[in-house]
């Protein structure tokens, strides 16, 4: 049997290394060394197949939108309104998704589809709502979609410690939306609403949205 010139072990050829005195020498590392510092840990593996920053933001804004929308739905129900979903979402579940990244005048109507129509029980009348969720408490002129088809909409801003109102042609007007505006959805004469139970639903805002960026 061959051996090792040095250890004595065992090796293929005669006058030859084992493969333990070749690596020494060589000083190559350990196969298997290398191949677990090679293998990836649990958080790379996770960081590979989890969400990219951009879809991690789409998604944290959407479940921000959909709290909101869930709230103010809450909100007119318990005051007796009818309350439908409007939005295309609604109606074509994960149409949006779809159109991520489109431009057409038709994913444009899309997108800018009210969330709510709601139908006042007293009068029978009809509302277009759009709900939008703002941190900053700040709706402005600026933030309506250029040529936005729903005149006769409202836009109901949830906020950390508010829920106001305005109509789209009062933003048109150039009126806003700011944290030191009164324009609080209790104040809107168009839906007679209980201002004590819209201080609920806003208590319920500050609890959900407390901590959110």
């Amino acid at each position: 049997m061959a051996e090792c010139v040095n250890c004595g072990g065992y090796t293929k050829y005669n006058g030859g290394l084992c493969l333990k005195c070749y690596k020494k020498e060589n000083k190559e590392p350990n196969v298997e060394v290398a191949l677990m510092e090679e293998e990836p840990t649990i958080e790379e593996k996770f960081q590979e197949v989890g969400l990219s920053d951009q879809q991690r933001n789409y998604r944290y804004n959407m479940i921000k939108g959909r709290i909101a929308e869930t709230l103010i739905q809450e909100l007119f129900l318990s005051l007796g309104y009818n309350v439908f979903h409007y939005g295309m979402e609604n109606t074509i579940p994960g149409i949006m998704e779809l159109l991520k990244g489109v431009r057409s005048d038709v994913a444009n109507e899309i997108r800018r589809m009210p969330d709510f129509v709601i139908q006042n029980p007293k009068t029978n009348e009809v509302f277009f709502i759009e709900v939008k969720f703002r941190k900053s408490g700040e709706f402005l002129s600026k933030h309506l979609p250029k040529d936005y088809p729903y005149s006769n909409a409202f836009i109901v801003l949830v906020s950390k410690k508010h829920i106001k109102c305005i109509s789209v042609k009062e933003l048109e007007e150039g009126k806003e939306i700011t944290p030191k505006s009164k324009n609080y959805l209790g104040s809107r004469k168009e839906f007679e609403l209980d201002k004590e139970t819209i201080i609920d639903f806003c208590k319920f805002a500050i609890q959900f949205f407390q901590g959110v960026e």
